[in-house]
């Protein structure tokens, strides 16, 4: 896996290919739109989804916790796509051998009620400020603020010489502002339109690399 380091206000942040930021000053793991439950969801619905698909995102998620070995992590939202289903108790059961605090920046999707975060020791707010930083899953602007968000689930298009067409997930930075790629599988992505002064940063399978 190749990270790549960058610079938001002064402060380090290592992009993963993952699609999370680890923010080292901090020893905070940011990680946004993980959609647990949405396998198991779309299984209750009638989607050919393979059942062991529910494993993915909590073997990746361990797979960066283990990389990085944050004091904090935090989920910039849609942290479960939908109510309490069979992929909580796998959650419980990975946080509770978690070394690391967790937060919750609630999101649209994040409908199970508080006090299931409280009896496993996780804190949820609607907002996160820490120092110069504020932590949402809606992109915001706010004065003498830089905002990591998501919601959005990022992706950009790029192009080849022969007409090939490729859309990957990325990070996107504007002067103030860098929203996530989604971390969860089965998320699709919102093809953004870059300007001249804005960053995209792609998450591949083993890399991330800036293209704009």
């Amino acid at each position: 896996m190749k990270t790549l380091e960058i610079k938001c206000n002064d402060q380090s942040f290592i992009l993963h290919p993952l699609g999370v930021a680890y923010w080292n000053e901090k020893s905070i793991l940011l990680i946004a739109d993980v959609h647990l439950g949405k396998v198991t969801h779309f299984r209750k619905h009638g989607s050919a989804v393979p059942q062991n698909s529910i494993y993915h995102n909590f073997n990746q998620l361990q797979e960066v916790v283990s990389f990085f070995k944050p004091k904090t992590v935090c989920f910039l939202g849609d942290l479960f796509h939908s109510s309490i289903n069979n992929e909580w108790l796998l959650f419980k059961k990975w946080v509770k051998q978690l070394t690391s605090d967790v937060v919750l920046v609630s999101g649209n999707h994040d409908i199970i009620a508080t006090n299931h975060y409280d009896k496993i020791n996780i804190s949820v707010k609607e907002e996160w400020k820490i120092d110069s930083f504020l932590l949402t899953h809606y992109p915001q602007d706010e004065i003498g603020f830089f905002n990591f968000s998501g919601h959005i689930h990022p992706g950009v298009e790029l192009f080849g010489f022969g007409r090939q067409r490729l859309k990957l997930s990325c990070f996107y930075k504007k002067e103030n502002q860098m929203i996530f790629p989604a971390f969860g599988n089965f998320t699709g992505n919102f093809i953004v339109k870059p300007t001249s002064e804005d960053k995209v940063f792609v998450n591949t399978a083993d890399e991330v690399v800036q293209v704009y």
